[in-house]
């Protein structure tokens, strides 16, 4: 009786152990969530990468300057976005700041003025107004601000350093992983991994595209249809692009709305315009362009976007598609039996291979 009582009292207490191991493990993940997506950021952003890096370095130039020049790439783009744009669409930031009514006289003589929905929404901006602090009661946000400028700052250098380090250390870390797996499992493990990233980089890539285009086609239109602000909603058009669903949505109820300052016609010619943009996009480009790169459906899509914003919220969402694509592929690969040596990949600008070593 005594050795069963003991025997038990083990196994609960190691019972008890694991629980307390999972729980502990569970909450330093959650407490380190801005970490993992930042890291699973940098995974991704070296997933699209890694084609043009490695087609470099056939041409013997080295990995380490392939990935300096895709930075270097990527600051001159800013910069030339910054000289190009910048300047026109503060100058028409500042033509809507004017024609808002901002100071408590201004506010009440426009309300005064108004009907309907624009006197309530001038109201309500007169009744903001009164709440605002002044002196130096708004030092603090400023602190504040500049604070959270600094950070994102950070986070921005960590994840394209640590997409730097992954495209040198990935080949190192499938072989560790492979050599801790069955032998049987080793090919399986190894082409999901593989195929995986491929679907990240091609996903990246072909988001990219899709921003700029969407973006562009969106400012020349809105130009040509005489919408107001048409450079600052074509550039909100593009960003909001990475924002899965809801992102074109927003796009385009900014437009109707803009539109309507003016005419009913102008809305509806906003309107018409972003719906043929969509329609292009759902039915020539993306097709064309990023194909099944994914594969995942619109309904799969918008409860990834839900859950993520839910648990993780921010930026996070941009992270959306992309892990929903890695839950997926997992469980075709485990779940389904699926052969993902035979899955195909969108090229998305470079062949959907990928080299080892």
């Amino acid at each position: 009786m005594g050795q069963g009582m003991r025997e038990t009292a083990r196994r609960t207490f190691i019972a008890a152990l694991v629980v307390v191991a999972v729980v502990a493990g569970a909450l330093a993940l959650w407490q380190l969530r801005i970490l993992i997506a930042l890291l699973f950021l940098a995974f991704i952003v070296a997933a699209a990468m890694r084609p043009t890096v490695d087609m470099l370095y056939g041409y013997r130039i080295p990995r380490g300057a392939g990935i300096l020049l895709h930075y270097l790439v990527l600051v001159g783009i800013v910069a030339l976005f910054l000289w190009l744009l910048v300047p026109r669409a503060v100058d028409q930031i500042q033509q809507a700041l004017g024609t808002i009514p901002t100071s408590r006289s201004e506010l009440q003589t426009a309300a005064s003025h108004s009907h309907g929905i624009k006197h309530q929404i001038l109201i309500e901006l007169q009744r903001r107004l009164q709440k605002l602090p002044s002196g130096t009661s708004v030092l603090h946000p400023a602190v504040t601000v500049t604070t959270k400028v600094f950070e994102v700052l950070i986070a921005i250098v960590f994840t394209l350093a640590a997409a730097a380090y992954w495209i040198f250390e990935r080949d190192h870390a499938v072989r560790l992983v492979l050599s801790l797996a069955p032998r049987k499992q080793r090919r399986v493990i190894r082409d999901t991994w593989y195929l995986i990233d491929l679907k990240l980089g091609a996903f990246v890539r072909g988001e990219l595209l899709l921003v700029t285009l969407v973006g562009t086609v969106l400012s020349i239109a809105f130009l040509i249809i005489g919408l107001p602000f048409w450079l600052l909603l074509g550039i909100f058009a593009g960003v909001v692009e990475m924002i899965p669903v809801i992102g074109p949505l927003a796009a385009g109820a900014l437009a109707i709305g803009v539109g309507l300052t003016q005419s009913w016609q102008a809305a509806l010619a906003a309107g018409l315009v972003v719906l043929f943009v969509r329609l292009l996009e759902d039915y020539i480009v993306i097709p064309r362009v990023l194909g099944s790169a994914v594969g995942l459906s619109p309904l799969t899509v918008l409860v990834a976007v839900a859950a993520v914003t839910f648990l993780f919220g921010g930026f996070t969402i941009l992270l959306a598609i992309p892990f929903a694509a890695v839950i997926a592929t997992l469980l075709d690969v485990i779940l389904r039996g699926k052969e993902p040596a035979d899955e195909e990949v969108p090229t998305v600008l470079f062949p959907a291979k990928d080299a080892e070593g």
